[in-house]
This record gives structure tokens, C-alpha cells and sequence, in this order.
């Protein structure tokens, strides 16, 4: 068994359900029990079990945290990480599509990969869910790069057929083939898992959705994941695509919402559609930075929460500008002190991991530090920078550590970063 001490905090609970201070622990001088890929034990060091064990001491200047949660990102986007200018649909055209369309080069997919998953962790990201490009080779890369760093990943192929350019275009028969071969040989294996990832509605024909939705129906296990009302553009488009339907019953007709399924940004959505989703199980990743970015509109946080949909935190990079948690906590309570909403850093904290972490189904998992639960953690260095030193020796409460932390930490305050028991990355 390993015992590493120092200050230590984890959500346990919703601080959006229950009273924010009984939904976390917190120790100033504490201790977390690791055997194996399990962790054992978390306490106050004046209770720490009396048996051998490799001691770590890390001492009042490193704070033990889970690990972050990002529930939405493109792996191929970093490249193109404050490419400005335009909304939504015109920055897809001038920007992404030229950019994934380079993925059809291994090599480049292979370098891209391999830089994605070194920023991830660098920034304390432990577990992520992951949109690829329409390339079944590429996306093997990054499954491939995933499992060889031990990483906690959701990938999945992009399925996308018309309103793009020709290149990144595919029939319906080769997207369902594609993804199934890669579903096949890579979900649930270790900490992988594939996600069932049509673009969105717009770039999907009925004749795709119903192959996305074949494959949910023969893999319920699968994740799906995709995008709904990002910006109101996108949404009078799908109207005009399917006039049928809202957008929430185009992904529903399909089979394609439930309690596994994560829809990216739901910024502009309707009470009926919030009522299928709630109904459905399916969650929303807010993605704060990227709706700044594009100028997409304000999340309505706490509304989506009332409504009964399970809501997570996600960068959304490329059009999201950093891979950093912080900056996406940041923002998220930005994003809501100007709609008249305050959020507390228990509330933030928590939809950066726990949260997350129960946005992917994975909370009796990961996003917690509870005996039982995997490993996955991070060790924060409270003195990595002058103003994070200055900030962490000022706080007066937990509450006021962590919000200092948000506010002015970045990637240099991740120390290591542990997933099941085993070291990932470490600036030590």
C-alpha cells in the first residue's frame, strides 16, 4: 500500500442538490491510502491506518484532488486552437473541415495525437470524452496513444455524410462498417471506451442516423456522443433539415438518447426538448469557453439542472481555447454571474470532476476520492507560481483555496498525475 499526505479535498456529493459544505471533504493535514489501482482510504492523518506501507510526503504545500473530468473536446482541432472569427457554421467551414481533412495523413495523426494527450495531462485532465475525425486509421491513433499513456478515454470515429466537403464525406455503409470495427476491438478495453459519435444533425443524413442508431441498438453499452443547439444559426438549419422534428427528437427517433448519450452545448434549447432529454437520461456538456468564443449564447445552468438532465463541463477545443479545466471552471462561473447566478468553487470543483464524472456514468469509477474508487488523482503544488503561492498562503477557508486556484491557476500547478494506481505524468 501507498500513503501519500498532504492537504487534501474531493467532492462527494451534488452541492446543486445538497447543502454545499456536506458536499466535500477536505483535510488540511490528511492522508490518501492507494493499493493497487484502489484507493483504500482518505482522512485526517491523526487517523491514518497503522500498518506498512510506502510513505509520500508531500506536506501543506500540494493539495490531492481527483482528477478532471472534460466531457467534450476534438482531438484533431488543437492544432487550430484561436482560430477567429465567425459563428459556428462559418467557422466549421474555414477552419475545422480543412484541418481534420488533413488526418487522412497517419503521420500527422500520429503527431497530433501524441501532443493532445500530452496537454490533457499536463493540465490535469485524467479522463475525457473524445470526437475524432471521420478517419478510421486516425482514430486507431488515438486509441492507440490513449491506452499506451493509461489515460481514461471515450473516443469515437466522426460519422458524417453531407454538408461537407467532399473529403470528409462518407456513405452511410462505410460509416456504420468503420465504426464497428473500431467499437469492436477497442470498448471496454481497460479504461477504453467507444463512443457512437454522429457530427451532428446537420452533417447526417436519416439514412446515417439510422446506422448510428443500428449500432447503438446491437452495442447498448456504447456511448453516444454529438452536438445539439450550439447556436441558433445551426438550430433554424436542422428545422429546415428536418422540418419534422425539433433537434432533440431527431437524435431520439434514431434511437440514439439515453442515459449514455452526451449532446455537446445545449445552449438554445426548448422546454420540451430539456422534458425528452430529462425523460431519456441524457446529459449536456456545457462547454463555457467555446460559447464565449463563437459568441453562441449564455448555458441556463441551473435551469438545465432543474429540468432533471445531468450536466458536465467540457473545453470543446478547438473552438474552446484551452485544454485547461481551470480556465473552463473559470468561465462557467462567468457564464453565470452575468445571467444573475453565482456558483461557489464546491459547485465548479464538482462539475469538473465528480460531476463529469456522472455526466459519463463513471462516478462509482472515478471523480472522487472514496475508498473503492479507482485511483485517479492529482497532486496541485501551491506554490507553483508567485501568484498561486501569494493566493494559497492568503486563503482563509478551503473555499477560499479553491477559488483561488481556479481563478489564477494553469497547467504549472499540476505536479503528477495518477489513473488506477500508476503515475502518468509528473513535472517532479
Amino acid at each position: 500500500m501507498r500513503l501519500f499526505r498532504g492537504r487534501i479535498f474531493s467532492p462527494i456529493a451534488d452541492p446543486f442538490t445538497v447543502d454545499p459544505a456536506r458536499s466535500y471533504v477536505y483535510y488540511d493535514d490528511g492522508y490518501l491510502a492507494v493499493d493497487g489501482d484502489r484507493i483504500t482510504g482518505v482522512g485526517a492523518w491523526r487517523d491514518v491506518p497503522k500498518q506498512s506501507s510506502t510513505l509520500t510526503q508531500l506536506g501543506p504545500d500540494v493539495l490531492i484532488t481527483p482528477g478532471f473530468v472534460d466531457t467534450h473536446l476534438h482531438a484533431p482541432q488543437l492544432e487550430m486552437i484561436g482560430s477567429y472569427g465567425g459563428d459556428l457554421l462559418e467557422w466549421l467551414n474555414r477552419y475545422t473541415f480543412p484541418t481534420e481533412a488533413k488526418f487522412s495523413d497517419p503521420k500527422h495523426a500520429e503527431m497530433v495525437a501524441r501532443i493532445f494527450f500530452d496537454e490533457l495531462l499536463r493540465n490535469g485532465t485524467l479522463c475525457a470524452l473524445i470526437f475524432s475525425t471521420i478517419h478510421e486509421r486516425a482514430t486507431g491513433t488515438f486509441f492507440e496513444e490513449a491506452e499506451r499513456r493509461g489515460f481514461r478515454a471515450i473516443i469515437g470515429k466522426t460519422m458524417m455524410d453531407r454538408n461537407a466537403p467532399p473529403a470528409l464525406l462518407e456513405t452511410p455503409k462505410q460509416s456504420y462498417e468503420e465504426s464497428r470495427t473500431l467499437l469492436q476491438k477497442w470498448h471496454k478495453r481497460g479504461l477504453i471506451r467507444y463512443a457512437i459519435t454522429p457530427r451532428f444533425a446537420p452533417t447526417s443524413t436519416p439514412e446515417l442516423l439510422e446506422a448510428a442508431g443500428q449500432l447503438k441498438r446491437e452495442f447498448p453499452d456504447a456511448y453516444v456522443h454529438s452536438h445539439i443547439s450550439e447556436n441558433r444559426n445551426e438550430v433554424q438549419w436542422v428545422h429546415d433539415l428536418f422540418p419534422e422534428a425539433e433537434y432533440a427528437d431527431v437524435y431520439d427517433r434514431y434511437g440514439l438518447l439515453d442515459e449514455r448519450s452526451v449532446l455537446a452545448h445545449g445552449v438554445h434549447l426548448t422546454e420540451e426538448e430539456l422534458e425528452l432529454l430529462a425523460h431519456r437520461g441524457t446529459r449536456i456538456a456545457h462547454c463555457p469557453n467555446s460559447n464565449l468564443f463563437l459568441g453562441s449564447g449564455l448555458f441556463k445552468l441551473h435551469h438545465t439542472l432543474e429540468s432533471g438532465v445531468v450536466v458536465g463541463l467540457g473545453t470543446d477545443i478547438g473552438a474552446g481555447t484551452t485544454p485547461s479545466m481551470f480556465t473552463a471552471m473559470s468561465d462557467a462561473y462567468k457564464v453565470q454571474q452575468v445571467q444573475g447566478v453565482s456558483l461557489t468553487p464546491f459547485h465548479l470543483w464538482y462539475l469538473a470532476s465528480l460531476g463529469g464524472a456522472r455526466a459519463l456514468s463513471l462516478d462509482a469509477e472515478s471523480g472522487s476520492l472514496e475508498a473503492g474508487k479507482s485511483a485517479d488523482f492529482l497532486q496541485l503544488d501551491l506554490k507553483s507560481t508567485p501568484l498561486v503561492a501569494l493566493r494559497s498562503e492568503r486563503a482563509s477557508s478551503v473555499e477560499d483555496l479553491l477559488a483561488g486556484l481556479i481563478f489564477t491557476a494553469d497547467d504549472r500547478v499540476v505536479r503528477e498525475c495518477w489513473i488506477a494506481g500508476q503515475l502518468v505524468a509528473s513535472r517532479t
